[in-house]
């Protein structure tokens, strides 16, 4: 049978075209048509969108030429550190800047519709875009420099002049493309300019480059960005070739806050962390409300307030972790947290943060009604964080979480977490002002070569000295202006800067085992029912002791399952329970890789917490060492006198 009787035979006399097969359908198959064309639509609308890495995440941080293996952000590109946006030479840039002055912000860029009037674009809204258009790109790891150079393949528009004077806010050049030319000029002008990134107006033009692409044409584009709407095939056709397609919206969209953000403050102003927080969220006009200066009543502040930044710092989010699976107090109910997390957390791999899922709906969402249910943006410093505790969080809360890494003497920080990167473990990599290296700790067995070493610090955030003490300060800055911060860092193959170790406070033990006390307390710190840790240990001594104020809140409840109940006060006294407490310190410590010299043999329970009041933290709530040696004397040396080891 030939294919064209075939057709008319299984074709319906009676359907002499679509419509009338449409009207002879039943009414309920209409239904689930229409249904299902608009649960697709919905879906493609509303469907989770990875939030775009500003560089490549597997090489977060570079090495810069001069034999002292120091690092820089792979988001500036050149080992020149960024001290500012705009300098004072005469430049492109500088023009459009004289033009938004002297025009009061008059109309700068018209576009009409067919029959319409025009309508004007201000300059101060060109200098806004334009500006959020080049710190995108900046973002994207481009380099402001005149050697960095951007294709725009579009027709005139106001677009062209936004992109371009973005381009221009940062030094970088502008390179035109037009169809006209035809495909083997415009190979030519991206091979030639090394031009990894085009902006396009239309998604034909953008087929156009990915066809060079796809004959191996031009290898060094690996980014179009379209101005108009375009399909999703395009997308897949762009990741066939290794060519990522973005939308001009989405690459606009920056993490600055704006008027209508509101910050929680509630850790100390003395603290350098909270006074940058703050710094920012004033510089663009927003808003900081203050908890009512009781932290037990910051729960109840953040529903009210209903805050959308919120700087927390580690010990905030331990509670918050330990609160969360603690509440899972069935096998059941741990197993569906632990499914529940799991599926979010593969979304994080994906790049895909979002509080809408199913899981959130179901789950998390009244975890993250406890923070006041609109925060979108988390920032963690300080201290360090336990991996699992973040990467949960990250999950659980669905919003952007970054983790920091700085000193007050380096104003709060020198190294943060990338957009995109959601992975724990690390505290990103060099910000764009500091250069970072590492130095040979010999005594530790630390040494630059392999990666490792005491974290030095290097930038216009560096500060010049403390105040008329001359002698500190040639403690901590050297002859180069090289900070030294007393911590022990390590290169991850990406480029991204781990912490590992602490020089700060070091002492050897009799057998001379060097001890770094403050990581040994950052681990207990993650022990449960422990709020306070206090390590001790004395050269003429074998091992370690710890002075531990146990957690008021969790402590009831952490008790009980242990089979123990009473008043705060009787449970710290109780000799049982605090044999309990220091197994699972134990038990945290092995997890975490503490060797067997670096635990604890013994503890002392103490019901009065570290604090600024008693003398025993800074300002900055660091300890105080030798205060709380002299503090808590007469426990130290009831623990040495009847441990035996």
């Amino acid at each position: 049978m030939q294919a064209h009787e075939l057709f008319r035979h299984l074709r319906m006399p009676e359907l002499d075209d679509f419509r009338q097969y449409i009207r002879t359908l039943p009414t309920n198959t209409l239904m689930g048509f229409g249904a299902f064309a608009a649960l697709t639509t919905y879906w493609y609308a509303t469907r989770p969108k990875a939030l775009k890495p500003p560089c490549d995440l597997s090489m977060q941080s570079v090495e810069v030429e001069g034999g002292e293996h120091a690092r820089r952000s792979c988001l500036l590109n050149s080992d020149e550190l960024l001290t500012y946006y705009y300098d004072d030479v005469r430049t492109a840039y500088e023009i459009f800047q004289r033009g938004l002055e002297v025009s009061n912000n008059g109309p700068c860029l018209g576009v009409r519709k067919p029959d319409q009037p025009y309508e004007w674009i201000s300059y101060k809204e060109v200098s806004e875009r334009a500006e959020y258009v080049g710190s995108a790109l900046l973002h994207r790891g481009y380099k402001p420099a005149p050697d960095q150079y951007i294709g725009i393949f579009a027709q005139n528009r106001p677009e062209w002049v936004l992109i371009e004077q973005g381009c221009y806010t940062y030094s970088m050049v502008v390179v035109p493309l037009y169809d006209t030319l035809g495909a083997d000029a415009i190979s030519y002008i991206v091979n030639k300019a090394d031009v990894g990134l085009v902006f396009c107006d239309k998604s034909d033009k953008a087929k156009l480059l990915l066809d060079n692409v796809e004959r191996g044409e031009t290898p060094v584009l690996n980014t179009i960005v379209i101005m108009e709407s375009f399909d999703s095939d395009l997308v897949e056709c762009g990741k066939k070739c290794g060519v990522e397609i973005l939308s001009l919206r989405e690459l606009e969209k920056a993490i600055i806050p704006g008027t209508e953000d509101v910050l929680i403050s509630f850790l100390p102003l003395a603290h350098m962390f909270e006074r940058i927080v703050e710094c920012v969220i004033l510089c663009h006009g927003a808003r900081i409300g203050f908890f009512q200066g009781d932290i037990r009543l910051l729960m109840d502040d953040l529903k009210t307030l209903q805050p959308t930044v919120f700087p927390v710092v580690p010990r905030l989010l331990n509670r918050m972790f330990d609160k969360i699976f603690g509440q899972a107090n069935t096998s059941l109910k741990r197993w569906i947290l632990d499914f529940a997390s799991k599926r979010k957390e593969a979304e994080l791999r994906s790049g895909i943060i979002r509080k809408n899922s199913l899981w959130d709906k179901l789950i998390f969402h009244k975890i993250q009604a406890s923070l006041g249910g609109k925060v979108r943006l988390m920032i963690t410093g300080a201290a360090p964080v336990s991996a699992n505790v973040l990467t949960f969080l990250r999950a659980a809360l669905g919003c952007q979480f970054y983790e920091g890494y700085g000193q007050t003497e380096c104003t709060a920080g020198c190294s943060l977490t990338i957009p995109g990167d959601w992975t724990a473990g690390h505290v990103g990599a060099p910000m764009p002002c500091s250069l970072l290296k590492l130095v040979d700790v010999e005594e530790m067995n630390y040494f630059a070569v392999k990666g490792e070493g005491e974290v030095c610090v290097k930038g216009p955030n560096v500060f010049q000295g403390y105040l008329k003490d001359p002698e500190k300060t040639a403690e901590a800055l050297d002859k180069d202006g090289w900070l030294h911060t007393g911590d022990i860092g390590k290169w991850l193959p990406n480029g991204t800067l781990k912490i590992i170790d602490r020089k700060k406070h070091i002492f050897k033990l009799a057998q001379g085992e060097y001890i770094a006390p403050e990581k040994i307390e950052n681990v207990y710190m993650r022990s449960e029912p422990v709020a306070q840790v206090f390590v001790y240990g004395e050269s003429l001594q074998a091992f370690l002791i710890a002075i531990v104020v146990p957690d008021a809140e969790t402590l009831s409840s952490w008790a009980k399952k242990k089979g123990f109940e009473g008043s705060y006060e009787e449970l710290c006294k109780n000799k049982d329970l605090k044999k309990y407490i220091l197994e699972d310190m134990l038990k945290v410590g092995k997890e975490s890789g503490l060797k067997s010299f670096e635990q604890v043999k013994g503890i002392a329970l103490s019901m009065e917490m570290f604090s600024i009041e008693n003398g025993l933290l800074t300002p900055t709530l660091k300890a105080k060492r030798r205060e709380l040696q002299k503090f808590f004397k007469s426990q130290i040396d009831e623990l040495y006198t009847n441990i035996r080891m």
